[in-house]
Parts: C-alpha cells; structure tokens; sequence
C-alpha cells in the first residue's frame, strides 16, 4: 500500500462528534492479544485505556518480532490509542497506585495467569465494596472453576482443545488458523461483555464482573461442526480451502497459474455455473451432480471436469463468466494483496496512525457509524505516560522520579 493510497482522518462533523466511550476510563493489566485487542476497540470507541506493563520488558507481544519498523507486528494491531504505565506489580509502592487508578476507572480488565490478580487483590469480589460501579473482565484459557482452571492456554492449543484443528486442514494433516482465533474471539466476547455491562451499570447504578474463557468462546464458534456431529454422528471432514458439506465450494486452478475461489449455495446457481460457466447445460442434470449431496459424494470427478474446463481460461475470464452467471467468486489473496485491496482504498479504509518509529498505516474499525469517527492515537512506547499517569494521581515530580530511580516504574 503506497502513502499516497491512505486517507487522514476526514475533517468533517463525525470527527468533532463525541464517541460513545468519551469519559470512560479502563485500567488493564495485559499482554498477547485477547486483552489488548478487546481494549484496542474500546479505545476506538472513545474510553481512555491505561495499559500496565512491566518496567524493562513491557507486554511481551512487544518482542514477538521486529515486522513493522521494528515493532512487533502483534503489538501494532492491538495497542493504538492506550496509554502505557511501566509498573513493577512486585513492588509494594505498586499496589498504591494501582488502587488509585481504579479509583478513577470504570473497567478493569486483566489476563494474567490464572490466580494472578486475585493475589494482587484485583478480583471482583475484593474490589466491589469499595468500587461498586466498577466492571471487573477476567480473560483466561479456560475459565474459574473446573480442572482445567489453571491449566496454560494459549491459542494454538485452544485451537485444538476446541476441536478447530480436527476439522480444519486437509484429509492428511490438522491445519490452524493463520491468524489468533481463539484470543481474536476472546477478545471480542470481552469487548462486547464490557459493553452490555456498562449498559447494565446505567440502569442498576451498579457494576460486574465478566468471566470470559477462552474455550468457550472457540466452542460457541464451532456450532456447526458440533451440531452436524450432534448425537455420534460423523464430523465434517477436513477439506482444506474447500468447504466441507458443499460442492463445488473453494478454490480452482485456471489457465494462467493463478487460482480462483468459487461457491455454489442451490441448484439454481448450479444450472447457471454449468450454463453460464463450464458451458455445458447437460452436466446440470447429470445424476451425478444433480443434488449438493451427490455432488459432493462425486467430488473427485465433478473436479476433474471443471479444472479441465477453466485449464484454457485466464483468471480473468473465469470471473467474468462467474459473474455473469451470479455465483459467488473471490480472488486468493495474498497479504500484499490485502495491502492494496482495491475495495478498501476506494471506500478510504485507511488511516495513519502515529507510533514510536513514525506514521504507520492502520485500518479503520469494520463497523462504520454515521454519528463519529473511532479514535486511532499513538500505539505508545513503552513507559511512555507513566509520568502523566502519575502527575493526575497527584504525585510530584519529586515522587516521580524517586519511583523511577527505584524501578517502580
């Protein structure tokens, strides 16, 4: 994506508007991605997020690599618009200021290892008679409760857990996600949770706690796999890029090398895709492939048919003929390619956010409003408004130095 392609923030009323989430202060203690990215989206929304992090070292998605100018990718994606406070939870002096800064919050949200906030005194049940407004959201693998309470999770292995490994690859081997669906998904159940409980405080005066697995959010995606395995039944097979239950359902080579990705969903489409497409209206009514389930049950030679057929057309073509015919096509893009998206530069997707090594290009949240623009600040160095946090506590100068000669933060 060239600067020249990234819109800076639109200088119209939606910019001035308010946000749904001015006023609103968040304390997070956090690291990887499912807290970070449930924290990033209220920070889009508005809330200031005060992020802790451990002096020296900091939230050790800082580190994970070196992608992005020298940020790490990870931390980029999840971290704009927050404030970083470099604290050393260890250190008696901590437990003040933290006490002071939930004072001031409205949310506090933490995914430290399992038991870990509880014994710096920041559960729910510790904190709710002095702070009875305040919204309390635990991230963790599994959940409180059960064996597995303390068990380590990360998402490779909430991805198998969850049993997403087991229909997702091909035939011979499991495949993960390329991204982190499990935290991605975590993350977004905390998000939205924090917000339906500050809904809730509006009307009970009163705040919450909000216990967010993991696990659970995984399995609630795998619906469909469970369902159609409900009662002993068989699972969807792995299929690789192709859909499991539907055919033809994913990706076809084409002449010029490249390769297209295609989805039929109904018989209508499938009468248009041997008309329109393979040009061959007789293999409509072929009892072969005159149902999905017979279609799929002849997969190999239905393929067989049509990589045959798009072998003598550029990709181009193939698209052309597929929209022609109204069935659901896409490009197999590479990460470059989303980059350049044409889509998204047309509809100004694009913003420029401020960080540690200069402007850095950031998507703008997916839900659009009419009513204001998401905030997109500073992804912030590390430590780099503690002094700031510190002075509206009310510590001096003075304080402030003497807690950062004793590494405090």
């Amino acid at each position: 994506m060239s600067q020249s392609s990234q819109s800076s923030n639109a200088s119209n009323g939606a910019s001035l508007a308010p946000r749904p989430l001015d006023g609103i202060t968040v304390v997070s203690l956090e690291h990887a991605i499912a807290a970070p990215f449930c924290t990033r989206q209220l920070a889009d929304m508005g809330a200031r997020v005060i992020k802790v992090e451990r002096p020296g070292v900091g939230d050790f998605a800082r580190s994970y690599d070196e992608r992005v100018k020298g940020l790490a990718s990870h931390f980029v994606w999840t971290n704009r618009s927050k404030e970083s406070l470099a604290l050393d939870l260890k250190r008696p002096e901590a437990a003040d200021i933290l006490q002071a800064l939930i004072g001031q919050a409205d949310v506090l949200v933490q995914n430290l290892a399992p038991g870990a906030a509880a014994r710096l005194g920041l559960s729910y049940e510790a904190l709710r008679e002095q702070h009875p407004r305040l919204i309390v959201c635990d991230i963790s693998g599994y959940g409180e409760g059960g064996s597995y309470q303390d068990k380590k999770a990360y998402d490779l292995l909430i991805q198998s857990e969850s049993g997403f490994l087991s229909v997702t690859g091909t035939p011979d081997s499991p495949a993960k996600a390329g991204c982190s669906i499990s935290d991605i998904a975590a993350g977004m159940y905390a998000y939205s949770s924090i917000l339906s409980a500050l809904l809730l405080r509006q009307r009970t005066g009163q705040g919450s706690r909000i216990d967010v697995s993991m696990l659970e959010s995984m399995v609630e995606w795998m619906g469909f796999p469970m369902y159609y395995a409900f009662d002993g039944a068989a699972p969807p097979p792995r299929a690789g890029a192709s859909h499991a239950t539907i055919y033809p359902y994913g990706p076809f080579p084409v002449g010029d090398g490249s390769e297209v990705m295609l989805g039929l969903q109904n018989e209508r489409e499938w009468a248009a895709f041997c008309n329109t497409v393979l040009m061959q209206p007789d293999v409509a009514a072929d009892s072969r492939f005159n149902t999905n389930s017979q279609r799929v049950a002849n997969k190999e030679a239905l393929r067989v048919l049509i990589v045959t057929t798009f072998a003598s057309l550029s990709r181009a073509k193939v698209i052309e003929r597929l929209e022609a015919a109204s069935i659901a096509n896409a490009n197999v893009s590479t990460m470059q390619d989303v980059w350049n998206h044409p889509q998204l530069a047309q509809r100004e997707r694009w913003r420029q956010v401020d960080s540690a090594v200069g402007p850095l290009p950031a998507l703008v949240p997916p839900a659009t409003s009419s009513a204001f623009q998401a905030r997109m600040d500073k992804i912030p160095a590390l430590g780099e408004n503690s002094a700031t946090i510190l002075a509206s506590l009310g510590y001096s100068e003075e304080q402030i130095s003497g807690l950062a000669q004793k590494g405090v933060i």
